[in-house]
């Protein structure tokens, strides 16, 4: 008996498939992938774009303004599904595509999953060379697509009809793995995309997808409830995949249970409220000096779907030289790190597991006591920094303080790049678990805007009624701000405030803090800029269809986020702040960069000598 085919084009026969793919969440059916986003081309409109027409109510198509920041709202979306639910991109051969690399690189860089369906050259190679073709002569064959095999988890160019029922299924089932979760990349030749076959009528039926939970391994989860029983001073780190295993409710009842201190990682913010007794607050870097001070202390430290990054570990000072790291996380290699004791497995059921071989164990009360106590004092000098008043100059934590008054539990906050991550991280009191996207993976300049449009857009599935609002300096505004454009076309609000300090103010406060000269960060600091001027934001953001206003303090935003809140469509507010003074300046740890050995200025050699003396701290691969 003949089996049944569809006879389908390579283009027809992928939207066929996505539109087939759903995933079960919570006992609710959901289709897996919620739409995409897409740029036509010559080499994407003519075949797949024709395939997209005929799934439009399906696999809802928005229309971006730029690749990059497609990208951008992909991921955003993605991590408010918590990756669950997964957006396409598309865009055209060439420079379509090549303005995706860097949001293929943020979302592998923070283990998101986004699925990028790229146009490339022809096959047969008949027309060569043809229109955006970079010539490579050495290899006529390599070309801009290929630019995407270090930032992507999965990638194939498909070479024939056929090629799809092999890589289809494998870029999702890379893309759902909670391990290797991360984007996947489909380069789409312009002849093969048109080119039909018979596809096999199975591969089209309608498939349910659910996220795998590994279970820990039993001697390392004894192991490590040895090394916890026998600590004085315990800790945990939680970190982004806690949310992403949906875990921190497990996380909350274990650290409750055992009394241990938890701090949280930047990825980690929102795994638990401000409030909760065992929350000592944000390690690291640009952490806080209760999470900190305890860090320095911990003798055995749980660390929690975490990669500890840099800006978590202080560059590895953060901890005790003899401390012992225990790794609970589902990517083998993150577990590992630092010979750490690897419980290799799924946060919520290595929570689970470590609970009942704890049994009644609980952490001693003078250590909660004195973390608590830390966190206290910490709270003390949160409250101060973000209140405003006495003649002070604007901040960005007074800013953040006056949002944060005025924020619904629910509602969103998203920033990236700058110095905002930084003052988020410290200032911000988390009202909601899982309410808080600070992008430090890549720490992206302009995914502030674009992640929020792509993060409303699952929040009007999620939780509808609640806003998102956007956290961006001037200098990512100027990078990437199209995507207000974006969220008016389609009726997807957003609150972005956008804190202007003339520049780019961190990196010239980084460049203070080492010992140079104001230089090129600053507008007023840029020698080729005869007479500096500011941007009209509030018009730029009004021609965009927004409405907009401008505020000359703290405590007339609060009164224009009112104004925001009640809006009917996206609402930017614009308020400047002094780009040196009212940093966050407590709360610090040890961060590892590059300085000059050698230099003309004694500021510059000083401030090495100085850097180089934080270094006796640093754990060096142990």
């Amino acid at each position: 008996m003949a089996e049944d085919t569809q006879r389908l084009t390579t283009a027809q026969a992928i939207v066929c498939w996505m539109a087939a793919q759903f995933i079960e969440i919570d006992g609710t059916e959901h289709r897996l992938f919620g739409g995409g986003f897409g740029i036509f081309g010559h080499g994407n409109a003519t075949c797949l774009g024709e395939a997209l027409y005929d799934h439009r109510a399906a696999l809802p198509l928005y229309r971006g303004q730029n690749e990059q920041s497609m990208g951008f709202a992909a991921a955003g979306y993605a991590k408010a599904w918590l990756r669950q639910r997964i957006m396409f991109a598309t865009a055209s051969a060439g420079p379509g595509t090549s303005n995706m690399l860097t949001s293929a690189a943020l979302a592998h860089a923070n283990r998101l999953p986004v699925l990028f369906l790229c146009g490339d050259g022809f096959v047969t190679r008949l027309p060569d060379p043809i229109l955006q073709q970079m010539e490579n002569f050495h290899d006529p064959a390599f070309g801009v697509t290929d630019a995407f095999k270090p930032v992507s988890r999965y990638w194939e160019r498909i070479v024939h009809p056929a090629s799809v029922l092999q890589a289809l299924p494998a870029a999702v089932a890379t893309m759902l793995d909670p391990a290797d979760c991360g984007p996947a990349f489909l380069a789409l030749p312009q002849d093969v995309q048109g080119w039909a076959w018979d596809y096999p009528a199975a591969f089209f039926e309608k498939t349910m997808h659910r996220i795998r939970r590994q279970a820990p391994d039993v001697a390392e989860i004894a192991e490590a409830t040895r090394l916890l029983v026998g600590a004085e001073r315990p800790m945990i780190i939680a970190g982004g995949g806690v949310q992403y295993s949906r875990a921190t409710a497990e996380l909350a009842a274990f650290a409750e249970t055992h009394n241990i201190p938890v701090v949280e990682t930047i990825a980690g913010r929102a795994n638990l409220v401000a409030t909760h007794p065992c929350n000592i607050g944000p390690l690291g870097i640009t952490g806080s000096t209760s999470a900190n001070a305890i860090a320095e202390r911990a003798d055995v430290i749980l660390a929690v779907g975490t990669r500890l990054q840099d800006f978590t570990t202080g560059s590895w000072t953060a901890f005790d030289k003899g401390a012992r790291i225990i790794g609970l996380n589902v990517g083998r290699q993150d577990a590992a790190k630092h010979r750490s004791l690897a419980v290799v497995g799924d946060a919520r059921l290595g929570l689970e597991a470590l609970g009942a071989a704890l049994g009644g164990y609980r952490g001693p009360d003078g250590w909660m006591g004195f973390a608590q106590a830390e966190r206290r004092a910490w709270d003390g000098y949160v409250a101060q920094n973000v209140a405003h008043g006495d003649n002070r100059p604007n901040s960005y934590a007074q800013a953040i303080g006056v949002v944060n008054a005025l924020c619904d539990p629910r509602d969103r906050i998203v920033t990236a790049a700058g110095g905002l991550p930084a003052e988020i991280t410290a200032n911000w009191r988390t009202l909601g678990v899982g309410t808080v996207d600070v992008e430090f993976g890549y720490s992206c300049m302009g995914y502030e805007i674009a992640g929020a449009w792509g993060a409303r857009i699952a929040q009007d599935q999620l939780e509808p009624g609640r806003e998102v609002v956007s956290f961006v300096g001037d200098g990512s505004y100027l990078m990437l701000n199209s995507d207000i454009y974006s969220s008016v076309l389609t009726g997807k609000k957003l609150i972005v405030l956008v804190l202007d300090n003339g520049g780019h103010a961190v990196i010239n406060k980084l460049q203070g803090n080492t010992g140079n000269a104001s230089f090129n960060t600053l507008l007023e600091d840029c020698p080729t800029i005869p007479v500096p001027f500011g941007v009209d934001f509030v018009a730029h953001a009004r021609a965009m269809g927004a409405e907009a206003e401008r505020v000359a303090g703290p405590a007339e935003l609060a009164a224009a986020f009112g104004r925001a809140q009640a809006a009917d469509r996206t609402y930017v507010i614009v308020m400047e702040v002094d780009p040196r003074s009212g940093w966050t300046d407590e709360g610090h740890a040890w961060w590892e960069i590059g300085t000059p050995e050698v230099s003309s200025r004694d500021s510059v050699r000083a401030a090495h000598e100085s850097w180089e003396a934080g270094r006796t701290r640093q754990r060096q691969g142990v």
